[in-house]
């Protein structure tokens, strides 16, 4: 069987010397989401926030109370560490955990009050880092950005946690 070498081309995808031109998107989103992990880390840091505690705190502010597994989920963490991240956010007064009324084995996860206002201080942090991240953006551009962000997402079936 004859080996068939792939013909080198020069479509816009490629310079005459062969060197990309274009970068992988999934690259891009990568490098995005390594600089924004450690930008919301230095951002929450000094509340005494993890990135993943604060991740766990927005998604409390959308659906509340939750599981350790749903939390985990939603969280981007296994159900091991939501579990240990829940129990430190528990002694920071953060969330509160209490027992299904309806399964007597899950107990469910509530934010406090000591826990929101955290929250709102966080999320003033983080609005300045997307403010200065989407600068170069109109308004409509950065409407637009969402949308195909959140199509990206949906289209891997990496369901999006919004209000209802």
């Amino acid at each position: 069987m004859t080996k068939v070498e792939p013909q080198a081309s020069h479509d816009a995808s490629s310079s005459v010397d062969g060197a990309p031109e274009t970068v992988r998107v999934a690259y891009l989103i990568g490098r995005l989401d390594r600089a924004l992990r450690r930008h919301i880390s230095e951002a929450v840091h000094p509340l005494g926030l993890t990135m993943q505690q604060y991740t766990a705190l927005s998604v409390l502010a959308w659906r509340s109370p939750l599981s350790n597994a749903q939390l985990a989920e939603k969280s981007l963490v296994s159900p091991q560490a939501a579990n240990e991240m829940v129990k430190a956010m528990e002694g920071k007064g953060l969330v509160e955990r209490s027992p299904d009324p309806h399964h007597g084995r899950i107990v469910q996860i509530h934010m406090t009050d000591t826990g929101r206002s955290t929250l709102d201080e966080a999320n003033h942090a983080v609005e300045a880092l997307e403010r200065c991240m989407l600068e170069a953006l109109s308004a409509s551009q950065q409407r637009m950005f969402q949308r195909h962000l959140k199509s990206s997402l949906k289209a891997l079936g990496a369901g999006l946690v919004e209000p209802e």
